[in-house]
Order: C-alpha cells, then sequence, then structure tokens
C-alpha cells in the first residue's frame, strides 16, 4: 500500500472519494459522527469524549493517528482495539477495491476504518483529522453531529500555509451547515478564521471564552456553560493544557446530550501524553522518566508549563526531532527548564532529524546539549552525570513509540 502513491501526504480528496464509492459509500453508514480537528490536544480531547460516552452504556468506534507501536491502536470497534483477522480483512477489500490506482497510505487506511466502522454496531463514530481539515481524508462526512477544533497553531506549514490564519483556514475545512461545532481555545487570528468560515457555511458555534468556560477552583475543574456549572475532579490526563482539552470535551458532551463529564476527564489514558513511565529497564535506573510526543512550539510551551509546575529536582531531556519540524520553537520554552539534553536520531524514521543537527538546534536555544547514539545511551550518560534525574523524552511520537515498544 505504500507503493500505491509516490507521496506520503497528497492533499486532495478525490482518491478517497473514489475508493468510498467502489466500496458502496460505507461513510455514508457510520453511527453518528463527531469529527475532531486542530493542531494540538486532538487525541486526548478525543479520549476524553469516548471516556465520557462509553462510560455513559454507549459503544464508540475510534480512528486516531498516528500509532506509537501497533498500526491497530488507530481503529477502535465499538470500544476495542481492532482484530488481527478484521484488519487484514478490511485492507484486503480495499486493496481490491482500489485496483492498483493511485493512492495514499493515509487514504486507503482510512477507507479500510470507515468500512470498518459502517459494518460494525456502535452508537458513536469518533474521526481524529489526520494532517489540515478541509482535504484531509476523514473530511468525507457530509453531516456529521458535531464537529470540534482544537487550539490551532503553526505546525505543518509545508502542508497548510505559512501563517496562523492559513492554517486555521484548513481546519475550520471541517465546518458543515447547521452541523454545531465545539471551538478550544484560540489564538485571536485563527478564532476569526473559523467565525468567519462557520458564518459563511452557516454551522453554529459554541466558543471557549463566550459560550463555555473552564477553570480550577480549588484543586477542582470548574466547567461552565449557559446550562449551568459542573464542579469536577481535575483531569487525569496531565498539564495545564489538558484543562483545555477537558473542557473541549465536556462541551461536545452537552451539546450532545450524552454521556458522562466526570468520567470524561477521570477515565482516559493517552500514553505519549506527558505520561510518566513507572515500569521497565528505563525506570529501574531510579530516574523519573517522562514521555511526550509533543513536537511544536505550542507543545513545547505546554511541557515547559508541566516541568515548571513540578517538584524541583534536575531535569534532563532526551529529544528526537522530524526533520519537518520547529526545533527552535519547540526547544525555546523548555530550555530555562533544562540542566542538559542528549539528542538522538529516530530509529526507523526516514525524516528523521539527524542527533548532531538536533543538539546544535539546542545549544543554540542555550541548553548544553550533546549526541547520543541511542535513548538507552542517552540516559546512561544524564545518570553518570546527574544520579536520579527527572528525564524527558520528547520531541516526535515516533520517537515516544520506539521507547513505548522497547523500553517498556
Amino acid at each position: 500500500m505504500m507503493a500505491l502513491h509516490p507521496k506520503i501526504i497528497d492533499l486532495t480528496l478525490d482518491r478517497v472519494h473514489r475508493l468510498l464509492a467502489a466500496l458502496g459509500h460505507p461513510e455514508r453508514a457510520l453511527p453518528s459522527v463527531i469529527h475532531v480537528a486542530g493542531t494540538n490536544g486532538k487525541g486526548s480531547t478525543q479520549a476524553m469524549i469516548r471516556a465520557g460516552l462509553e462510560a455513559a452504556g454507549d459503544r464508540v468506534h475510534a480512528y486516531t493517528s498516528p500509532h506509537l507501536v501497533r498500526f491497530h491502536e488507530r481503529i477502535r470497534l465499538g470500544g476495542a482495539l481492532i482484530a488481527e483477522s478484521a484488519l487484514e480483512e478490511l485492507l484486503a477489500r480495499c486493496e481490491a477495491a482500489n485496483g492498483g490506482a493511485p493512492i495514499t497510505y493515509f487514504e486507503i487506511t482510512t477507507c479500510a476504518a470507515l468500512l470498518g466502522f459502517a459494518e460494525a454496531p456502535a452508537e458513536w463514530t469518533l474521526l481524529e483529522v489526520g494532517l489540515g481539515g478541509r482535504l484531509d481524508a476523514t473530511n468525507v462526512i457530509e453531516r456529521p453531529a458535531l464537529t470540534v477544533i482544537t487550539p490551532v497553531d503553526l505546525d505543518h506549514q509545508q502542508y497548510l500555509g505559512e501563517t496562523l490564519e492559513e492554517i486555521a483556514g484548513e481546519k475550520a475545512g471541517i465546518l458543515k451547515r447547521g452541523v454545531p461545532c465545539i471551538v478550544g481555545p484560540q489564538h485571536d487570528a485563527a478564532r476569526d478564521v473559523i467565525e468567519a468560515r462557520a458564518a459563511r457555511v452557516g454551522a453554529p458555534l459554541f466558543v471557549h471564552g463566550q459560550d463555555w468556560m473552564v477553570r480550577t477552583e480549588h484543586g477542582r475543574l470548574v466547567y461552565e456553560d449557559d446550562a449551568g456549572l459542573l464542579d469536577l475532579p481535575m483531569p487525569r490526563l496531565i498539564g495545564a493544557h489538558q484543562l483545555g482539552n477537558a473542557g473541549m470535551a465536556i462541551a461536545a458532551l452537552r451539546r450532545l446530550g450524552r454521556g458522562d463529564a466526570e468520567a470524561a476527564v477521570t477515565g482516559p489514558e493517552w500514553p505519549a501524553r506527558m505520561q510518566r513511565l513507572r515500569h521497565g529497564p528505563l525506570t529501574d535506573t531510579g530516574a523519573e522518566i517522562w514521555l511526550d510526543g509533543g513536537h511544536n512550539p505550542a507543545a513545547g510551551e505546554a511541557l515547559a508549563a508541566v516541568l515548571a509546575a513540578l517538584p524541583a529536582r534536575p531535569t534532563h531531556a532526551i529529544c528526537g526531532m522530524l526533520n519537518t519540524k520547529d526545533i527552535g520553537g519547540f526547544l525555546r520554552p523548555l530550555a530555562p527548564h533544562l540542566q542538559g539534553l542528549r539528542a538522538v536520531s529516530i530509529p526507523e524514521a526516514a525524516a528523521t532529524l539527524p542527533a548532531d543537527i538536533t543538539a546544535a538546534a539546542a545549544r543554540a536555544e542555550g541548553i548544553d546539549a550533546r549526541e547520543a547514539a541511542s535513548v538507552g545511551e542517552a540516559l546512561a550518560d544524564i545518570l553518570a552525570e546527574t544520579p536520579g534525574a527527572r528525564v524527558l523524552i520528547c520531541g516526535s511520537l515516533y520517537l515516544a513509540g520506539v521507547v513505548l515498544r522497547d523500553y517498556s
């Protein structure tokens, strides 16, 4: 399937529509769809919505990307990861229907997910946009039940545009006439674009700071909208940015009139989002190990805020990034919180940034940075210098996947 198109990413919907037609239009037979776009927080917000709906007894299909360890993580059928036999059968049917025509890996696997969702019983379908929104392979649902736009920031500029306004315009491409949209915390420029697009297509918006609010009071999460106030536990997922993600999930459940808001914030597990590793060879060293897959400037700011809130402890980073990312923008907010950094290349990632380039970029931000051949070597080097250190492994979901596969 990787050989069916010369590009990994080629944003258009023509090929997806062609294959879905050949499959009998499964996208028209899905359980009620909640479509989630945005730059940061899509996966966490979707996980919270899913937890809230499942706690109410509903069956939920869910599609997300990328996977961390196994492709099966991308597709949940009625709440469970897709079985190997079911995945093989769906992919074979899509490959046969495609007939060797050009189509990207993400497009044909998205069609396989939609086919599986259409044929398995559930009450809801959660679709996370892969890239952008307007021309993403998931944007083939004519009338979802709800859309969600999480915070928009600079990322994937080579595909979505160089400015915040251009990127927001691509994300707002999921808006549909008459379909309500939950809008998360946004920069003014992004919110203006989303609101203008919503006015053009006739999509009612429920905007953070205007129609709903979320805050902390006395160690609790307080959510408020026109329907009233909710006093809830703090999110299970760590970081101040998860407060906004929880707010979007609760707003979505309130708009749907379904789901358990408390379960939405306390129930989900979402690996590699400021995840504390507690098992495996990395933790046997006595270090305090955290894992996060964030990779853009906004993610760097969120991680910096988490580190600032943790109890004081010497902190180092192990960082590997892709060559398409703004490494300086990611590391800049982290620099004041790091005693040092070990740069690694991401194994098996063709687009990895070489470790020496990552180290040089870190030094340019004032971080004491060196190279290492692997995560294990990097950790040993850090602990030889600072026994019992706090170590943040960061920079890419692909690196996080390697760590979860090989070290846990």
